[in-house]
């Protein structure tokens, strides 16, 4: 506020003085020239007169001479005074029009009505650092599940299409460098519901940096970064980050699991998926024989190393060996949208195809080509910038990255349900059997759509009937949650997942166990489900019956209802 007010008075300074001085002249001629009263006799105008008569003259109302008619003398001097006034009002107008469309005026008012909306927030929020494709995609993903999120983006475009993308949740955002302490306690860092902070600039020394400064600032808040380089990598993770995410590395990753376990890797892409989507087809990558990756820059070596460690036969085709590097095989120079590249590299007998360079173009040109030669290709296509994706769609690629995409999925994940990393780490221990046997059973519950993921904490809050009826001494069980409210006859269409009891993780619970305060579960199923189960957790009526099938009637109204039922 300090700011605005000290813009306004030093932009309008000399516009005000003019107009005061031009005002203070008038009333003073006014004042000193001779007037007639009534009875002709010579008078002076009161100072009083003088100021409410040029008050209402400089506007051009024309209430007419006050409080007797003018002298000619007077007369004289109000048409003189007319046109100063008229001419100072305009200018002072002028100069305030300016003024309301001057860049660093606007900005300070967006910045004061952006820290105002962050501090009356009433819900917890996660503080997004940058609005790209990977920040667009993170906040929708938030937003669909009534999460709250708060935007700095150093690009005006970026945020003012921020304001124009329909989310379901308000986002206050604000243009300003988010390496900036000042804009990130601006942004709500120090916020009491701030739940963390995630940078996702396109430069790794910004996010480098957003980190070290919430944790500087915030030492309590979680922060979680993207990173390009694992030199940066270590260097966030030697103060502390929560979680690092490298797009590269976390693909090739995914594709090596997928080469090993192919169920396990179709049930977390089927959990961590978007709720009402279909279900995806499992895709095979295969095991053995040849691959080829076209560009050994960050995603190709990534690949390299992943594949590599599967036990494949890899051949690499860089067109700028000289600065990526050359692997122990050796290379083909090219850029691999020839056919004469493709077929040094033995494409015909190769068995998987990587198109990674950084080149969307590029890439398509590679599978086109590549699938020309061999028809059999398991193909893989990196996918730069997300408004190509109806042309990779459209290509024929098995599997395609990109890195925008995949950040923004791993971190909604990671903060929509946590719990989902958890059960994902102990599924890999494991075997296909288990996760086929899991995925019938999934199928079963929700048909052909993604399943419903959520989170369910035994708490005051969150769950108070079953508080309450701990204190009763009833015992609750996971059975129990499980019951329909409207037919406890009846089984609620969701499977759970994993129960966390302090230090104990149990993947796929039993009905009898028991229910305790400060236990976690983690939830699949339909999204009608998880609201009527939200009824038992919440509601002591709806838990008494599904627990004992009744539910005591309470309240005045109710009461007298049973009374008279009895009387009857």
């Amino acid at each position: 506020m300090d700011t605005i007010f000290f813009l306004i008075l030093r932009r309008m300074r000399t516009p005000l003085l003019t107009l005061i001085v031009a005002y203070a002249v008038a009333m003073a001629g006014m004042a000193i020239i001779p007037a007639q009263d009534a009875d002709g006799n010579v008078t002076r105008m009161s100072l009083f007169h003088a100021f409410y008569f040029v008050s209402y003259m400089s506007t051009t109302i024309g209430f007419g001479e006050l409080p007797n008619a003018f002298t000619d003398a007077q007369r004289i001097w109000v048409s003189f005074a007319v046109f100063v006034t008229v001419a100072v009002w305009i200018y002072a107008i002028g100069n305030l029009i300016t003024l309301l469309q001057d860049s660093t005026l606007q900005r300070a008012i967006a910045e004061r009505r952006f820290r105002l909306r962050v501090r009356r927030l009433t819900q917890p929020f996660y503080l997004i650092c940058g609005y790209g494709q990977t920040g667009t995609a993170l906040v929708k993903g938030l937003t669909d599940r009534k999460l709250h999120a708060v935007v700095i983006d150093i690009d005006p475009e970026r945020v003012n299409l921020l304001q124009l993308d329909s989310q379901r949740e308000f986002v206050p955002a604000l243009c300003a460098d988010a390496r900036s302490p000042d804009a990130l306690e601006a942004a709500g860092l120090k916020h009491p519901l701030c739940r963390g902070v995630v940078a996702l600039t396109n430069v790794n020394e910004a996010n480098l940096k957003i980190a070290i400064a919430a944790k500087l600032l915030n030492p309590k808040s979680k922060v979680i970064c993207r990173a390009d380089s694992h030199e940066v990598e270590a260097n966030m993770a030697s103060f502390g980050t929560d979680h690092i995410y490298d797009p590269f590395d976390a693909f090739a990753l995914y594709i090596a699991i997928a080469i090993q376990a192919p169920c396990q890797t179709l049930l977390v892409d089927w959990l961590s998926g978007f709720t009402g989507e279909t279900i995806s087809e499992p895709h095979y990558p295969p095991h053995k024989g040849r691959w080829v990756i076209c560009g050994y820059g960050r995603f190709g070596k990534a690949m390299y190393k992943h594949l590599k460690e599967q036990g494949l036969e890899l051949a690499v085709i860089e067109a700028e060996p000289h600065k990526t590097g050359i692997p122990p095989e050796g290379v083909v120079h090219g850029r691999g949208t020839e056919a004469v590249t493709l077929e040094e590299a033995e494409i015909g007998r190769a068995v998987g195809l990587v198109a990674g360079t950084d080149h969307d173009a590029d890439n398509l040109s590679i599978v086109m080509t590549a699938l020309q030669l061999n028809s059999d290709l398991f193909v893989i296509a990196r996918e730069n910038h997300i408004q190509n994706q109806e042309l990779f769609d459209r290509v024929g690629a098995q599997a395609i990255m990109n890195p925008s995409t995949i950040i923004a999925h791993r971190i909604r994940v990671r903060l929509v349900t946590p719990l989902l990393a958890d059960f994902s780490n102990l599924a890999r221990f494991q075997d296909e059997d288990w996760a086929r046997m899991l995925l019938a059973r999934i199928i079963a519950l929700v048909d052909d759509s993604v399943p419903y993921v959520w989170e369910v904490t035994i708490d005051a809050e969150r769950a108070f009937a079953v508080k309450d009826a701990a204190g009763r001494g009833l015992t609750v069980t996971l059975d129990t949650l499980l019951r329909d409210p409207r037919d406890r006859d009846r089984r609620l269409n969701a499977l759970p997942l994993l129960l966390v009891r302090s230090d104990e993780r149990i993947l796929l619970p039993d009905g009898k166990e028991r229910l305790h305060i400060g236990e976690r579960l983690l939830f699949c199923g339909r999204e009608e489900a998880r609201r009527r189960m939200d009824w038992v957790l919440q509601n002591i009526h709806a838990l008494n019956y599904v627990a004992i099938g009744e539910s005591h009637r309470e309240g005045p109204v109710w009461r007298w209802i049973a009374a008279w039922q009895r009387r009857r």
